[in-house]
């Protein structure tokens, strides 16, 4: 296999990471227009417009700034070019930006209802096609892996067989998704599927980091790390009612 991996559509041949990225979005917004039917969102329509539209606007300027602060290292080292730095996006800030866009929407509108459980199931499918699509980018999409032995690695065309941690998160959540379909409804709280998806997936990303040969100024982390933390310690508090859960309670409303 030769990265990257050109996807061809009739007479063109489609850059891996723009054709996975632009499923992702298209596939994920059809999944949650679906499961915003079939789920009966408590939310009026001009309020679930207004989460969404504070959840794009954050998303995107988190998914920026957090790819600032991780590759910047990277810059003055000159490993990556600055329209590599100032183009580039990062998942997670992407997450915890969309998820402070959303809190200061629902301020705004005045709504106290948690909004995320509609979220989780679009965000898993639009994480693992996006991950496909950074796999098959290889060396210039600056997610692989460090070396390994392991049987599993893959050469993205220098030479080095490497960990496909794309391809370890893209696994990780059909996991998600699948935990998330057999928790759904029987949760404490409303937005307790969306609270577990993010401590999963910031848990995830912490850990699988430090398969990736990323620069780590403090203590041992990298940028993107340090802002895992950051997320994990928002949802502390509810780390006991997620994995201690009673089974049978009734659902709770909840302001965030």
């Amino acid at each position: 296999m030769t990265f990257p991996l050109y996807i061809p559509l009739g007479p063109w041949q489609v850059h891996p990471h723009f054709f996975f990225e632009t499923l992702a979005y298209f596939l994920g917004a059809r999944l949650y227009f679906v499961l915003k039917r079939r789920w009966a969102d408590p939310l009026q329509s001009s309020t679930r417009l207004g989460v969404i539209a504070g959840a794009a606007l954050g998303a995107g300027l988190g998914s920026r700034l957090v790819h600032l602060l991780d590759e910047w290292p990277l810059w003055l080292e000159g490993q990556v070019t600055t329209a590599s730095l100032l183009t580039g996006k990062s998942l997670v800030g992407g997450l915890l930006g969309g998820l402070l866009g959303v809190e200061l929407a629902k301020k705004l509108l005045g709504e106290q209802r948690s909004t995320g459980d509609l979220f989780v199931l679009p965000l898993c499918l639009g994480i693992f096609l996006g991950r496909l699509g950074c796999f098959f980018t290889g060396l210039e999409d600056h997610t692989y892996g460090v070396a390994t032995s392991l049987p599993w690695g893959v050469d993205f065309g220098d030479g080095v067989r490497r960990h496909p941690t794309q391809l370890y998160e893209a696994a990780f959540m059909v996991f998600v998704a699948a935990l998330s379909l057999l928790l759904r409804g029987r949760e404490l709280r409303q937005g307790d599927l969306f609270r577990r998806f993010m401590v999963l997936d910031l848990t995830f990303r912490l850990g699988v980091d430090l398969l990736k040969p990323d620069p780590r100024p403090l203590l041992g982390l990298s940028g993107i790390q340090w802002v895992c933390v950051a997320g994990l310690l928002y949802y502390a508090r509810d780390l006991p009612r997620l994995w201690l859960r009673r089974p049978g309670l009734p659902v709770q409303t909840d302001a965030r």
